[in-house]
């Protein structure tokens, strides 16, 4: 059995909500693996989630834009990076995980997100030269990666709800470091980020786990349970 936390405040009305469950069960099925989940309310996680998240066998920050305690999120996403512990963010998780990055391994302490610091001078994460709200696009995935392994392809086909991202400018944030592109749309623009050296660390802005209200297996989300059973093995 594995425990997943899903770090995220639940609205049924988000569709990436109704999917998730489904994607988790669908996934532990093709397993052979009962995989056991608890969403965790961003106004209710405080500022210490490892007190909470201690026991989970990986951590899912969700869709679901802006969080109630997005400092709450951003100190999850801490956990999950340096305990280690698997960690998938989808969508505008995806923005924060690059968020966390800069602020505690870059250094960059006053890098903001646009939409929760709208006066930000310069801020990591900006809207998207063209919103992709419930809009489906092609991803080029690097080759040799993570994500390539999870879907088999370095082409890979998913759905969106977002409108903000990593600003082109602060591409560099990515480069030289453990934290690396791996996800381009056709456009050139970042799609999705993968860790070195870690567990299992992915964030994709877009939504993998709607192929489940599709009655298909998201192959990101079988790797990253994949990931969570490998690391309740280790001593």
């Amino acid at each position: 059995m594995v425990h997943v936390s899903l770090v995220g405040d639940f609205d049924s009305n988000i569709t990436a909500h109704r999917a998730i469950p489904l994607a988790l069960k669908r996934a532990g099925d093709d397993l052979g693996v009962d995989v056991r989940f608890t969403w965790h309310h961003t106004a209710r996680l405080g500022p210490r989630p490892e007190r909470t998240l201690a026991a989970s066998s990986g951590v899912w920050c969700v869709p679901g834009s802006p969080y109630a305690d997005a400092a709450a999120a951003l100190a999850a996403i801490r956990f999950a990076r340096e305990r280690p512990r698997p960690f998938l963010g989808t969508c505008g998780r995806f923005q924060h995980a690059l968020l966390e990055y800069a602020q505690n391994v870059m250094g960059m302490a006053n890098a903001r997100h646009a939409e929760l610091d709208p006066s930000a001078p310069d801020p990591l994460i900006t809207p998207l030269s063209c919103a992709l709200v419930e809009q489906v696009g092609t991803v080029s995935v690097a080759t040799g990666s993570r994500l390539a392994a999870a879907y088999g392809t370095t082409a890979v086909v998913e759905e969106y709800h977002c409108r903000y991202g990593l600003a082109p400018r602060h591409e560099r944030l990515v480069e030289g470091g453990p934290l690396r592109i791996v996800g381009r749309d056709g456009a050139g623009e970042v799609r999705a980020v993968e860790m070195d050296g870690h567990p299992f660390f992915v964030a994709t802005l877009f939504q993998p786990e709607r192929a489940a209200l599709k009655e298909k297996t998201p192959p990101l989300v079988r790797s990253f349970i994949e990931a969570a059973v490998e690391s309740r093995r280790e001593p």
